[in-house]
């Protein structure tokens, strides 16, 4: 069984009160949490790699539930996104462990959320940034909601590391004016309007 060993996580918040316009009367958050941990397939190739999405299932929960209690808690939260960075030694494969427990994790503590969870995957040195791409939580085609957020650490990941990522919006983005599916149109049938 391999062993996922957390070495630390971090949490980002952040409120967005204008972009160049007026002050919203309703800021938009948007928060972010990482956990860098041991790669145990770093250096070596190993065939079989869906077996480990188990082992971090319970990492997956926790940090859902240190965002959602980051932002105050689940009502209002209405967009989200993932992302791994495979340290040097990793390949992208091992990023893509993250899908299921990232992902299914965060539809699990949000409920009805129907839309895919956005995701960004990419090997990178120690220091290395990811834009965790962001989507409403139960229409993909809420234009609103496209955003990205930056995350990272200055001291990871390292060589044989893995740094995960979960992010949560509250709100769409401030000023938004560019079309399209409406989030009150939002039927939240399958995942797309």
């Amino acid at each position: 069984m391999p062993e996922f060993m957390l070495r630390k996580t971090m949490i980002f918040n952040e409120e967005i009160h204008h972009e160049n316009g007026p002050v919203s009367s309703q800021p938009r958050q948007r928060a972010a949490i990482i956990a860098i941990v041991n790669n145990p397939f770093a250096g070596t190739y190993a065939e079989d790699l869906q077996i480990a999405m188990d082992d971090l299932k319970p990492l997956g929960l926790m940090m859902t539930d240190k965002l959602i209690e980051s932002m105050g808690g689940v009502d209002g939260i209405d967009g989200y996104g993932k992302a791994a960075v495979a340290g040097e030694n990793g390949e992208l494969e091992h990023t893509a462990l993250w899908h299921v427990p990232g992902g299914y994790s965060m539809r699990e503590r949000l409920g009805e959320a129907k839309a895919i969870v956005p995701s960004a995957m990419k090997v990178g040195g120690t220091g290395c940034r990811i834009d965790v791409p962001l989507g409403h939580i139960n229409a993909a085609y809420v234009r609103s909601h496209f955003d990205a957020m930056e995350v990272g650490v200055p001291d990871g990941p390292r060589a044989n590391e893995i740094l995960f990522a979960l992010a949560m919006t509250k709100g769409p983005r401030i000023h938004n004016r560019m079309g399209g599916l409406t989030m009150d149109e939002v039927k939240g049938e399958d995942g797309l309007r």
